[in-house]
């Protein structure tokens, strides 16, 4: 888990990853001040490496001197070698109120330099001292990070064109949506997108992924919103990518926390949805793609705790994003946390965690598990206690009774993580479930929930299942998707195993492994 420094008051934000030459570049906002963009380095996707920061907020009386926003990095299609940073800048003399979008470059990833902006101060637009200066600051750059197209013709920062964007004060909410910038590119085109809002229709449901066309290198030119749902208030941090001749829109929704998307064959025709278009579940934010040898892979931060997204955000491992033989994309789990695995757990020994209650049976056939509780709750776990493990089987679930995981479950108290899966209505919800502080009357029984998932199933009963406690960070798939993401830090260690109430259950292919907790930098990152 990517974080900044534990207890200071700076938390992560949203996040863009680009993958160059074996390895991970991350930068991210830094919240609350939101006065830098951050920059660290991975080999491997889970460990990472703070470097110098990216770039800064303006000097006072600049266009980005309040914050920055969501960026997006990509290679600069006019100049090999050359790489783009879209970011989201507010001013002060505005309040923040009013959001555009620049640009600044780079050579190496590790050095960026902002391009000059025909910036409208107080003495206009047009004002012929300013266009003089802005042609001086693009002399005085370091001539490997010039480019002709920046030097006269630049139409940055980007605004919200009046045409089809809401893109004053006095429309709307009273604040202007121009921020979190993605570059597309196919055929010889490019298109930025970004979240914005059209002029028309319920004020909170004027949420749209909005557009301009590259014409010319570095400059852009307005066209209509790319998708409009006529539902969201705002649909943020928006991706395009495309993934065996279809397309895939991604954005994040305030309403329910969640990242969703959309499909379809051909841009320019409506966006479709399917009847789950949810990625990840809720309190995942901000999510972002990039593309490595192995295909794409999506990555977020996520809320811990809390419904305020502006603290105690982490960054978990990414999710390996696949086509499905519908077309549905699905979140799968990333096949770099392999490499953390150690010596295998043996599942031979199990033992019941309630002695005392209920009639239950156990019998081993190699790695394969019968287990029944004919009435009340039982559960069956591992004969030893671990930390961060992986723990996978197939599931064959007889009855109409009840059944789960549990995991890092403390064996005299039994507080510890209870994760309940329907398998006939495909739903799981995970809880923490501990004793409060003695003498605290019914206050003592402490039960959170944390996360819940849904998906659907051809073989109701039956199912592969993964799940992933590995450091904070807890993860579950179901049938390969990945249906809980999430990080908690309230058990760190226990007992592993499954639970049943009023049923029987066939576990085959089960496999117990340890992991090895990430060691991140020293100084700059808090581990897992």
């Amino acid at each position: 888990m990517y974080t900044e420094t534990e207890g200071s008051r700076k938390a992560i934000g949203d996040v863009d990853v680009l993958y160059h030459d074996g390895l991970y570049h991350l930068f991210h906002l830094v919240l609350p001040n939101h006065d830098f963009i951050a920059h660290a380095v991975s080999t491997d996707g889970i460990n990472w490496r703070r470097v110098n920061n990216a770039i800064f907020i303006g000097d006072p009386g600049s266009w980005d001197d309040l914050m920055l926003w969501t960026m997006a990095v990509s290679p600069n299609p006019h100049q090999p070698g050359q790489w783009r940073m879209f970011y989201t800048g507010l001013s002060r003399r505005e309040q923040g109120n009013i959001q555009r979008i620049g640009l600044a470059i780079s050579n190496d990833l590790f050095h960026w330099h902002k391009v000059p902006v025909n910036w409208h101060d107080d003495r206009g637009p047009n004002d012929p001292e300013l266009v003089l200066k802005a042609r001086e600051i693009a002399r005085q750059q370091p001539t490997s990070c010039r480019h002709a197209m920046y030097d006269s013709d630049s139409n940055f920062p980007l605004e919200a064109d009046p045409e089809f964007y809401e893109s004053n004060l006095e429309e709307g909410r009273q604040w202007v949506s121009f921020r979190d910038p993605y570059y597309y590119r196919e055929g010889g085109r490019g298109w930025l997108i970004m979240a914005a809002r059209t002029k028309h229709g319920p004020i909170v449901r004027r949420g749209a992924v909005g557009v301009m066309e590259e014409v010319a290198p570095g400059k852009f030119e307005a066209r209509p919103p790319l998708h409009h749902p006529g539902l969201y208030d705002d649909i943020e941090v928006p991706n395009l990518l495309k993934i065996e001749n279809e397309y895939y829109l991604i954005g994040s929704l305030r309403e329910d926390a969640k990242i969703r998307y959309w499909h379809n064959h051909k841009i320019g025709t409506p966006w479709r949805s399917y009847y789950d278009n949810v990625l990840l579940a809720q309190g995942n934010y901000a999510a972002r793609i990039c593309q490595d040898e192995h295909g794409w892979l999506l990555w977020n931060f996520f809320t811990l705790g809390s419904a305020d997204r502006t603290s105690h955000n982490l960054m978990p491992p990414p999710k390996r994003l696949k086509r499905g033989d519908d077309g549905m994309l699905r979140a799968t789990t990333f096949e770099g946390l392999e490499r953390f695995l150690a010596e295998p757990v043996d599942t031979r020994c199990v033992r019941i965690l309630q002695k005392e209650f209920g009639h239950q049976t156990c019998s081993i056939d190699g790695s394969s598990l019968e287990l029944s509780c004919d009435a009340g709750f039982q559960a069956f776990v591992f004969d030893e206690t671990i930390e961060s493990a992986w723990f996978s089987a197939k599931v064959d679930l007889q009855g109409l009774g009840k059944c789960g995981i549990v995991f890092r479950v403390d064996p005299e108290t039994q507080d510890g993580y209870y994760l309940s899966l329907d398998l006939l209505k495909g739903v799981a919800q995970l809880r923490a479930w501990h004793t409060g502080a003695p003498g605290t009357g019914e206050h003592m029984m402490q039960f959170r929930t944390l996360q819940g998932g849904n998906w659907h199933s051809n073989t109701p009963g039956k199912a592969e299942l993964s799940l992933i406690a590995f450091g904070h960070y807890l993860e579950l798939s179901v049938d390969g998707r990945v249906i809980l993401s999430l990080a908690d830090p309230t058990f760190t260690e226990g007992l592993f195993g499954v639970y049943l109430e009023s049923a029987a259950m066939n576990l085959s292919d089960v496999d117990l492994r340890i992991m090895r907790s990430p060691e991140q930098s020293a100084n700059h990152l808090a581990t897992g």
